[in-house]
């Protein structure tokens, strides 16, 4: 049987080495970027998604400013990288029918793609044509146009804050 003094040492020891693995735990953003400003080409749209690459653009550049890890620079030469994105799918998959009729649908699954790639000042990419998609469910009752309509804005933002994550999180 140990010993009250060794039991305490023992114990001590463990107490020690457990709380020093959380002795370099940082709350908050990772590690710094590799770079410091960037330049946020406009969105390409190859969808059939109205509109989607004007707000796509402008959701992206309000993201990486609102997250501040880096600065957003007004052209492609005076940036560190360049981030290019383009729009490759808008699909809508019915989620739910309405209880009266089947044939139609109450709700959609509505999913918006993009690949993006992020190339340093010599054209090297750094992030090399990376799916990044985001979905959002859309109830039809007041009409599939209306309801498409004040679903793009959300889905942008969806897609801005994957974007930046993809492009700002080493993990």
């Amino acid at each position: 049987m140990l010993r009250p003094p060794r039991f305490l040492a023992l114990l001590a020891a463990v107490v020690a080495l457990g709380l020093g693995g959380c002795a370099h735990y940082h709350l908050g953003a990772p590690a710094a970027p590799g770079f410091g400003t960037v330049y946020v080409a406009p969105v390409a749209n190859a969808t059939f998604a109205p509109q989607a690459a004007a707000l796509v653009t402008t959701q992206v550049r309000e993201e990486f400013a609102r997250d501040g890890r880096v600065q957003l620079a007004g052209d492609a030469p005076a940036a560190d990288v360049r981030l290019t994105v383009r729009l490759v799918a808008y699909e809508r998959d019915v989620a739910a029918v309405r209880h009266d009729d089947t044939g139609r649908a109450r709700k959609y699954a509505v999913t918006l793609t993009a690949e993006v790639t992020l190339a340093d000042r010599t054209g090297r990419p750094v992030i090399d044509h990376r799916s990044v998609r985001v979905a959002r469910d859309v109830f039809l009752d007041s009409g599939q146009q209306p309801t498409e309509y004040q679903t793009m804005p959300l889905l942008a933002a969806a897609l801005a804050t994957e974007i930046t994550h993809v492009v700002l999180d080493t993990w």
